[in-house]
């Protein structure tokens, strides 16, 4: 009798043990919504578009010797370039389009989404 006590109170520890750490569940929103979260509703040329194109793409695209006499300088260059139908297939690494940025990190969904919406939008200097 004394043995099937002491079973019983195992069995009752561990179901409390159970219980005890599925309760610590917390849906908090930082978890659940990390930082990263992509916003592409107010996208900017500014804010948003300009300073992925600075970091990613004009060490090598401006200046008077850029890369495949491409220069991304300014908004009238990016413009021209999307216009001509190279960028966005390069910056997404389509098949058939010269996989950017060469050599180095391909550009987040989240900055290909926002350059895309800003496209979409008509290509606002804002």
């Amino acid at each position: 009798m004394e043995h099937r006590t002491i079973k019983n109170l195992l069995l009752l520890a561990g179901l409390m043990i159970v219980m005890a750490l599925s309760s610590c569940y917390n849906d908090n929103y930082a978890n659940l919504y990390p930082a990263g979260v992509c916003d592409t509703t107010n996208v900017t040329f500014t804010a948003n578009v300009l300073p992925v194109i600075n970091a990613n793409c004009t060490g090598c695209h401006s200046g008077g010797a850029a890369a495949g006499n491409l220069s991304l300088a300014n908004y009238n260059d990016i413009v021209a370039s999307i216009n001509s139908g190279r960028f966005l297939g390069s910056i997404r690494q389509d098949p058939g389009y010269s996989a950017m940025p060469k050599g180095g990190t391909p550009l987040s969904d989240c900055a290909l989404a926002k350059i895309g919406n800003w496209v979409n939008k008509g290509m606002p200097n804002n």
